[in-house]
């Protein structure tokens, strides 16, 4: 998705092309900018771009074999991505290349607050569905990184010869692109469970007895249901590929303390398309109030859940309740460090006051998304 979900903190891999193979020319259009590809990571580059531009660079080094070229060619054309360790590690591959990923892999989840049982994070894919087109056997595919800033107007692409080529990052080129990228829905899924764990660890979403009492006397709780979402903007360059959605839910508790709650929403794959999950948004009974604010926000690959998780928890654990309800989405986005807004944990909108009675189209206070809210009763067996 091109949805507009921490780091920069330097770092130098040393991952490389560590593929020994043979290598040939590729002729390439003259709008492509061809310089050495470069042999160390900036300063401003992430983590977890310094891992995917290592792999991309011994992936496309990896191409000039034409055998091994034709098995990376029938996975791309056979799935929308395609889950690089289990590719690398075939028979068929290239000498160094499954280590190579595996390196990257764990140095991934490293860097996103994800443990090593995470697994395998990185995925190849095909640029954009007008290059299939031009990806024939004989085709030598430049291979790129998804960038780590959206605002970013230029990508850098490797060919097998080891250079790097310059491309627009708002038209894709005719020329086949093979991008390498974190597979945000396994990351999102794994990060959030890290973040729940890490806010029950501080306190800030544990069950209360209290609304476990009104639960049972109840026999339910009330809910508020997202009928139908839509989200507008898009102002990412088609390189970075699908985005990981998520929703943080705030309000008070029952102890008197800020409560978060999480909610995942990998079902929002394109802006301008209105989704119909029927989905649990605010569980009321977890909160004091009829009041709850929700934040969305979207995991382009670079989010690092453990610094989430620590930076929302030590602004809201200074927050106490007052006797009344409080807004919390600024304390929200206050606390996020303003380099997460570009490609990292990106901000995509927010709802102040959703309330258990809220029903029908909410538009987002950014203007960016609206969603369509009922309240539904989740009865007990």
């Amino acid at each position: 998705m091109h949805l507009t979900a921490s780091k920069r903190a330097a770092i130098t891999l040393a991952l490389g092309a560590t593929c020994a193979l043979a290598v040939q020319g590729l002729a390439l259009p003259s709008a492509h900018a061809a310089a050495p590809a470069p042999s160390h990571v900036t300063a401003k580059t992430s983590p977890v771009t310094a891992a995917e531009a290592a792999v991309a660079r011994g992936l496309a080094a990896s191409l000039a074999e034409p055998g091994w070229r034709g098995r990376v060619r029938a996975a791309a054309l056979g799935s929308a991505q395609v889950d690089l360790a289990p590719l690398a590690a075939r028979g068929s591959a290239p000498a160094g290349l499954a280590a190579a990923v595996t390196a990257a892999d764990r140095k991934i989840a490293a860097a996103k607050g994800l443990g090593a049982q995470t697994g395998s994070l990185l995925r190849v894919r095909l640029g954009a569905d007008s290059m299939k087109a031009a990806l024939t056997p004989d085709t030598v595919p430049l291979v790129a990184v998804a960038a780590d800033d959206d605002s970013g107007a230029a990508v850098t692409a490797y060919d097998s010869a080891g250079h790097a080529h310059t491309l627009s990052a708002r038209q894709a080129p005719e020329q086949p692109v093979y991008v390498v990228d974190v597979d945000v829905d396994k990351a999102a899924a794994a990060g959030l469970q890290e973040v729940g764990k890490a806010f029950h660890q501080a306190g800030l979403n544990a069950p209360a007895a209290t609304a476990t009492a009104a639960t049972a006397a109840t026999g339910g709780y009330w809910t508020t249901k997202v009928d139908s979402v839509h989200l507008n903007d898009d102002e990412e360059p088609w390189i970075l590929g699908n985005a990981e959605i998520f929703s943080v839910v705030s309000g008070f508790g029952f102890d008197g303390k800020v409560r978060v709650d999480t909610v995942d929403m990998p079902y929002l794959d394109n802006d301008g398309t209105t989704y119909y999950p029927n989905q649990i948004l605010v569980n009321w009974s977890n909160y004091k109030y009829n009041l709850a604010d929700v934040v969305m926000m979207e995991d382009d690959g670079d989010t690092n859940y453990a610094t989430l998780a620590k930076a929302l928890a030590d602004a809201l654990l200074t927050i106490t309740d007052q006797g009344a309800y409080i807004p919390l989405v600024d304390a929200i986005l206050a606390a996020i460090p303003s380099s997460w807004y570009t490609n990292d944990a990106d901000y995509v909108d927010s709802w102040y006051t959703l309330a258990q009675s809220s029903s029908g189209q909410l538009n987002g206070a950014r203007g960016n998304g609206r969603m369509t809210v009922s309240p539904y009763f989740v009865q007990q067996f």
